[in-house]
């Protein structure tokens, strides 16, 4: 956290006050220092809040990665049986092919 070093003395009626004078009588915090420390807890309530935000987005970051996970693989598979499928269809037009062209033959030998 930066510190703040004022650029200019107090006031000498502020330095000349008494120690009693310059603290809050319920919580003894110096006034000189009072504004310092709320800003100060402002800050921590906002870094807790963007805690909870970033806590979140690791347990988000790591199920999203599992997802990614489990998507690769069925692409995989999905990749095999389109293959394995384009085979076997690729098979099955030769046969035909074939068939046809004997059929053809037999045709033109009557």
């Amino acid at each position: 956290m930066d510190r703040h070093i004022p650029m200019h003395a107090l006031p000498e009626e502020i330095q000349k006050m008494l120690p009693e004078e310059k603290v809050c009588k319920y919580c003894g915090v110096s006034y000189l220092i009072l504004h310092e420390f709320k800003a100060m807890e402002e800050k921590v309530k906002a870094m807790e809040k963007e805690m909870k935000f970033y806590q979140g987005s690791v347990d988000r970051e790591k199920r999203l990665q599992e997802k990614l996970h489990s998507l690769n693989q069925e692409l995989e598979q999905y990749k095999i049986d389109s293959k394995s499928k384009t085979e076997r269809l690729s098979m099955f037009f030769f046969s035909i092919i074939y068939l046809v062209e004997r059929k053809v033959q037999e045709i033109n030998t009557l």
